[in-house]
């Protein structure tokens, strides 16, 4: 069977030219490695060639299913790794990292989830981080360098700083504004590849969880379908699959990174972005207003300031 997805442009000046989804995370200690390693290869069989792991993923069991996953098919796979210590050494986090992986070097290296501006400062001092980075590079365990960030005032100064081949920021239904409508055009216009998620709310526009799986510790009152409510029972609106990765492919990030865990998950995904057709303006602004709705009650919206 041919595979559903093919390369779609270049991730910004990388030249590596990527599918518009991307897989994940999808490290869950309480699976068997060998199905989550499975549940990869079928994204790679189907096409999708860009691969995000850190080692904070289930305490590095994410690295060992991403490492797994690609023996013997590691050509042709964009591999995205990530720095959770911001104030360590970046050589002795990167050691474990490859180790884990068992691959002598990642695609791209960033540094994970820098949301404060003092953070980003120290990175970018001289001598900060962003060097250690260029300095790994130097020594052919990275190829390209940036940061994934929850702050549009972060990204904006690591756009400006010229030290990011790639920054990872979020885009869907239920995002700061700033990312879409300045962000990305901003990254486009410099060249600075944009790798993006949140297209589900972390779970949040689709389920009734406070993110990644988790339990509501308090279940809002829903609405049944007569209008009444119902607190015994209540149903929580939702978006669909595919309503959220038709609204993030219509914003048009170089790719959209999809945590899809199991088969099904992936299915529903991969059909509504083989399906895909940009939404109008009018059904952008309904799909956001859903969202607000979806989203409303399940706890904190972590990748927006102040959310």
């Amino acid at each position: 069977m041919p595979p559903r997805f093919a390369p779609r442009r270049a991730i910004g000046r990388t030249g590596f030219v990527a599918t518009a989804i991307g897989q994940g995370d999808l490290a869950d200690r309480s699976v068997p490695k060998e199905r989550c390693v499975a549940t990869l290869r079928r994204a790679l069989d189907a096409g999708v060639n860009v691969v995000d792991t850190a080692p904070m993923y289930e305490d590095g069991y994410s690295e060992e299913i991403v490492g797994e996953a690609l023996r013997g098919r590691r050509d042709g796979v964009f591999v995205v790794d990530k720095i959770d210590d911001l104030d360590r050494p970046v050589s002795p986090q990167l050691d474990a990292s490859l180790s884990r992986l068992g691959l002598p070097s990642v695609d791209l290296l960033v540094f994970h989830s820098v949301s404060e501006p003092a953070a980003w400062a120290r990175l970018a001092a001289p001598g900060g981080g962003m060097d250690a980075l260029a300095g790994e590079i130097a020594r052919g365990r990275a190829r390209f360098r940036g940061i994934s960030s929850h702050d549009p005032d972060v990204l904006a100064a690591a756009l400006a700083s010229g030290t990011c081949d790639v920054v990872m920021f979020p885009v869907g239904p239920f995002v700061d504004a700033r990312y879409v409508d300045e962000l990305l055009p901003r990254a486009r216009a410099l060249g600075v590849g944009t790798i993006c998620f949140k297209t589900f709310g972390a779970g949040k526009l689709v389920g009734d969880t406070e993110g990644y799986g988790r339990p509501l510790s308090e279940r809002p009152r829903g609405k049944l379908s007569s209008g009444g409510s119902d607190a015994a029972a209540p149903t929580l609106p939702h978006l669909s699959v595919g309503d959220c990765v038709r609204y993030t492919l219509t914003c048009d990030p170089d790719v959209a990174l999809l945590g899809l865990s199991f088969e099904n998950e992936q299915d529903a995904a991969f059909a509504a972005a083989a399906a895909f057709r940009p939404m109008s303006a009018a059904e952008l602004a309904e799909t956001r207003r859903r969202a607000a709705e979806a989203i409303a009650g399940k706890g904190r919206i972590w990748w927006n300031p102040a959310g």
